[in-house]
């Protein structure tokens, strides 16, 4: 099974053909016969959980399996030809889910997930969740804090703030030198390791998932430049 996650964005001024296209893309992306699943989703600013949307930049994940080992993005064609007519700017990962834990509407999305395997190499995290009514503030008056914090983590190398819906339906996207630099912020870093005992022990989400993803492709741009490159 394979991942794409497409950043997309869109020139000036043209941010809300972005937001009219999370409801046209769905009619293909229901016709897809290739894909087992799929989000559209919109980004905050500031490459983290963010209040505040950023209007020109969209994205979509799409899951398929991969017979035969064939690693290609699997994006329905009349949405890659949407984004070149109106001229966005478009960063593709294919992702090979490697382990992780938790469901996405219910769902284990990614297939059945180890919880460890023996990667080594770079790696990107998704990490999402739907965020309980009653715990809205408790959740958001942590996040800034962890957002700069994880900017300045040694390994580090680049994050997106993805979103099904404002406020509740929140993810992250990043990506890490290594699984050992990812582990040293994640677990070692006292405020980050206090928030995540919190979100289990006072019940912040109704539902999770964490899957690390080892990177097959970056191709495209994001702001001009390509934000991870892999090393062939």
């Amino acid at each position: 099974m394979l991942a794409t996650l497409v950043i997309v964005r869109y020139p000036k001024w043209l941010g809300w053909m972005g937001f009219l296209s999370m409801a046209i893309f769905r009619f293909p992306l229901w016709l897809s016969t290739s894909l087992t699943f799929w989000k559209l989703l919109g980004c905050g600013k500031n490459g983290s959980f963010d209040k505040s949307p950023d209007w020109r930049q969209w994205a979509l994940l799409t899951v398929h399996p991969s017979p035969n080992n064939t690693a290609l993005p699997i994006i329905p064609p009349f949405i890659t030809q949407w984004w070149n007519i109106l001229g966005c700017e478009k960063w593709t990962l294919l992702l090979e889910p490697i382990e992780g834990h938790g469901v996405w509407d219910g769902k284990p999305v990614f297939g059945i997930l180890p919880k460890n395997s023996d990667y080594a190499g770079p790696i990107c995290i998704l990490t999402r969740a739907t965020i309980r009514i009653s715990k809205l503030a408790r959740f958001w008056s942590h996040v800034n804090p962890i957002a700069e914090q994880m900017a300045g983590a040694e390994g580090f190398i680049t994050s997106v703030g993805i979103g099904e819906l404002p406020l509740i339906k929140q993810a992250t996207f990043s990506i890490w030198t290594s699984k050992e630099a990812m582990k040293q912020f994640a677990y070692k870093m006292k405020d980050h390791a206090d928030v995540v005992r919190k979100t289990h022990q006072e019940k912040w989400y109704s539902e999770d998932m964490f899957v690390r993803f080892r990177p097959i492709s970056s191709t495209g741009s994001l702001n001009g430049k390509l934000p991870f490159k892999i090393n062939s």
